[in-house]
């Protein structure tokens, strides 16, 4: 919390400092122009989707939005504070909330393609809370100076690329057979900080992500904005879903649990459906050393937002 004030306060600083260095202005229309450093106070509503081992499409998956499945699209918000300068370079903070899910049952219509992840039948879904610094560049600002320009108007219409750092937390759940949902990390579904796997390490719930995507601004009025946005966020993690290696002996759970704990433990490790193939001949299977996901790609979670932004700094003509 105190790196967010402090950042908060640094853009503040920046943005005040910019008004008094730079003279310069240029007319935003007839009635208003624009200061070198202008401010924006938004928020957002929209989209959020996942890229994990659990659900996606027929097949053993694809890279990228090729395995993304819509139906387990969720709804995430966000509010930000920007500072924005000659209305082609930006900074923002922004924090947004959400929830991620995914699961195998989804793939009912595909089960004879999917070589085992709908008979595995897991599940999961988390909450998604992050603070981001995002920087925004607009081309269409950065190439000409508007307020060189007399013969037209800057355009309404901004579209515009985005790159950021953020740090998230979020905690996997899978719903049980009693129907509640159990907290999949202290569980160690895979072995994570087992002395039998000492590669195989304990996944922290609060992590960094790096940021990529872009977007296109609209100016409503001199006071209000509407932004269409898409964000893909990196993770250095490929637990978002607690899918990610392969299956370990059930029996080593009694070494470290005990009671409802240890069914648990053993119930979440394990594939979610008993009428699995009677050959055991698909790809993900219960015994020890068989494939329950796919380490080789991290997971990654995604957002698709419609943005109201209020701008102050812009002054009106006297």
């Amino acid at each position: 919390m105190k790196r967010i004030t402090l950042l908060i306060a640094a853009i503040l600083i920046l943005g005040t400092t910019g008004q008094k260095a730079f003279a310069q202005y240029y007319f935003y229309d007839a009635n208003s122009y624009n200061n070198p450093v202008m401010f924006e106070l938004g928020a957002s509503a929209g989209a959020m989707n996942c890229l994990t081992d659990i659900g996606g499409k027929k097949g053993l998956g694809k890279k990228f939005t090729k395995d993304m499945n819509l139906g387990n699209t969720q709804i995430n918000g966000s509010i930000y504070l920007m500072a924005t300068y000659k209305e082609a370079f930006s900074l923002r903070i922004e924090g947004t909330f959400g929830t991620v899910k995914s699961y195998d049952s989804i793939l009912v219509n595909e089960k004879l393609t999917t070589q085992g992840r709908y008979q595995r039948n897991l599940n999961f879904k988390s909450k998604i809370s992050e603070v981001a610094v995002i920087g925004e560049f607009h081309p269409l600002f950065t190439f000409v100076d508007w307020s060189l320009r007399d013969d037209r108007d800057p355009p309404r219409l901004s579209p515009y690329l985005a790159f950021g750092v953020g740090y998230f937390s979020f905690n996997p759940q899978a719903k049980s057979r009693r129907g509640d949902w159990i907290d999949l990390q202290p569980l160690s579904t895979e072995g994570q900080g087992f002395i039998e796997y000492p590669e195989r390490k304990p996944y922290k719930l609060s992590q960094m992500n790096l940021i990529f995507g872009g977007g296109v601004r609209y100016e409503l009025s001199p006071t209000f904005n509407l932004r269409a946005e898409f964000l893909y966020r990196k993770l250095s993690t490929d637990y978002l879903d607690d899918v990610s290696t392969k299956y370990i002996d059930n029996a080593l759970f009694q070494n470290y649990y005990s009671g409802q704990q240890l069914q648990d433990a053993v119930d979440m490790a394990s594939n979610q459906r008993t009428n699995t193939d009677p050959n055991n001949s698909y790809i993900f299977r219960k015994s020890e050393n068989g494939i329950r996901g796919n380490p080789k790609n991290n997971d990654a979670y995604f957002t698709f937002n419609v943005k109201i932004g209020f701008t102050f700094g812009r002054e009106s003509v006297r």
